[in-house]
């Protein structure tokens, strides 16, 4: 990308990553989390939309749809039975205009949105619930700033 600072107009020929560029980004971002995490994780399917379908905004609860921006469907790894005959993949829905809005509204490169998205939606797959992974961000928050 050019210089925005030398050259203001350089957003012109920039675009939105389509559902196939975030696709690409979302794998390249799964490839560099930690190989022990990535492991456990192996068998989750990852799919980017535009927006999440009419059923899941209502299963979920949501006011609009740009206030998910993504999503874990299936068994957790602590539920999973191996005996369940034709249970469906664990899969990861990442939702693309909520995370694009999402990212013109904060101060966060739209790759580090990505990451915390998957993580989060990789939480649920190991089992994990929201209460949960906000303890454990807490917990990090706080022992980096202990650290600093």
């Amino acid at each position: 990308m050019a210089d925005l600072k030398s050259d203001p107009l350089a957003w012109r020929p920039v675009k939105a990553p389509s559902l196939a560029e975030l696709e690409v980004l979302a794998a390249e971002v799964f490839r560099h989390l930690p190989k022990r995490f990535r492991d456990l994780a192996a068998d989750v399917v990852i799919r980017v939309d535009d927006f999440p379908s009419e059923d899941v905004l209502k299963e979920m609860e949501a006011e609009s749809e740009f206030e998910l921006l993504g999503l874990f469907q299936g068994v957790g790894l602590p539920f999973r039975s191996e005996s369940a005959a034709g249970q469906m993949p664990n899969m990861i829905w990442l939702y693309r205009r909520p995370i694009l809005d999402y990212w013109a509204e904060h101060d966060e490169t739209l790759g580090a949105i990505v990451k915390h998205v998957l993580v989060h939606e990789i939480g649920h797959h190991f089992g994990l619930s929201d209460a949960d992974m906000e303890a454990i961000e807490r917990a990090a928050e706080q022992s980096r700033g202990a650290m600093q």
